[in-house]
């Protein structure tokens, strides 16, 4: 038969500082086998992008909180302004009840209100006010036992009134809570309403705000239009005018007739003005000629508009093409920089490739083999 020795303390010492080294190992290899962990180098252009990506969100984060806080406040102002309007609608409400009911529910007003009348002993005539109460005659006994005749049905009609009272009671109570119900109902619907109502104004306002401003615009250029319209048709009728005015002046009656009638003694330059029907031919050359010479001067004036208004043309037209080949020029050399920018990568690629097949070639000729690699990850040392 096998003897085994007896655990001792000692023996469970030696056994806890193997378990307790084989966890530091176990942990000590999870930590230096993680890659991540034991990675030296990091890559800072992509944490600085992160960077910038977290402040970015954190930004538009403080900006949906403050829309979101505008938005409570504005929620909040418009839940008062109901509250209160609701307020002021239950004071209106119950001033309107506690009105109705002093008004037709007073107690006096009630079937039963001569069953608790405060004064019901005082409007009472007692059967006996004194000894010599003239209704009490020598048999007038007020009561004698036993003589009680119609007790029963008394009584019978005590508890049948007194039922009818009760189902009159219930009738009325069930009556008022539906009519507090009915009440509480339309209060509601009248919320709800109202606050459809409210949504529906302000949905219809900003229609109208929305229209009034294409109205406004419409208008405007309606106006314009009509003031452009009113301008050339003054102007066309102004020339009209003129020419009429002229012909009228060089045909009319008033200058065809002989002027030798209205002559006068005083002289040629006096003519009678009751008499005189007209100038010289003479005259009319003049005045022809001097008509033609204004004529003429409107027509070089307008010539010289024209030639102002083509030499600004000119002018514009040569602006947009300077710009224009200023634009074609800032064009050229952005093209030009970017060409310069790919054959600097290009050769930057290029070195790098040169520099990477060097160090291929000639650093790192010789490359380990598997067996090398197989001795790493073993242990933790």
């Amino acid at each position: 038969m096998f003897k085994f020795d007896l655990t001792t303390q000692q023996d469970l010492k030696v056994v806890a500082k193997v378990e307790k080294r084989r966890q530091v190992e176990e942990t000590r290899k999870r930590r230096i086998f993680n890659p991540r962990i034991r990675q030296i180098g990091i890559d800072r252009e992509f944490l600085d992008k992160q960077i910038k990506e977290k402040q970015k969100l954190r930004q538009h984060e403080r900006e949906r909180e403050c829309r979101m806080d505008e938005a409570l406040v504005r929620s909040s102002q418009f839940a008062i302004m109901l509250e209160k309007q609701q307020e002021e609608e239950r004071k209106v409400m119950d001033r309107q009840i506690n009105n109705f009911r002093q008004i037709y529910q007073r107690p006096q007003d009630r079937r039963d209100y001569d069953l608790y009348d405060p004064d019901r002993l005082k409007k009472t005539i007692p059967a006996r006010i004194s000894d010599d109460d003239p209704r009490l005659g020598p048999a007038s006994a007020q009561k004698f036992d036993g003589e009680d005749i119609k007790r029963k049905a008394r009584l019978k009609d005590q508890k049948e009134q007194m039922q009818s009272w009760l189902m009159q009671q219930v009738y009325e109570k069930r009556k008022n809570e539906q009519e507090q119900q009915n009440v509480e109902e339309s209060f509601q619907q009248l919320v709800i309403s109202r606050d459809r109502r409210a949504i529906e104004l302000e949905r219809i306002e900003e229609e109208c705000r929305r229209r009034l401003n294409e109205a406004n615009a419409q208008f405007n250029r309606t106006l314009a239009e009509e003031q452009e319209y009113r301008r050339r048709c003054e102007a066309i009728k102004d020339e009209e005018d003129k020419r009429a005015e002229i012909y009228n002046h060089v045909t009319g009656d008033f200058l065809t007739e002989a002027r030798e009638q209205a002559e006068s003694i005083c002289g040629p330059y006096k003519p009678l003005t009751d008499r005189y029907k007209g100038m010289s031919s003479d005259e009319l050359k003049v005045i022809q000629h001097e008509q033609a010479r204004q004529m003429q001067e409107i027509q070089r004036m307008r010539q010289e508009e024209k030639h102002k208004n083509e030499e600004w043309n000119r002018i514009m037209l040569e602006n947009m093409q300077i710009a224009e080949k200023y634009y074609e020029e800032l064009n050229q050399k952005d093209r030009e920089t970017r060409k310069q920018i790919a054959a600097e990568n290009l050769q930057l690629a290029q070195q790098q490739k040169s520099r990477q097949n060097y160090l291929n070639t000639k650093v790192y000729k010789y490359q380990p083999k598997s067996e090398f690699f197989d001795k790493f990850n073993s242990c933790a040392r």
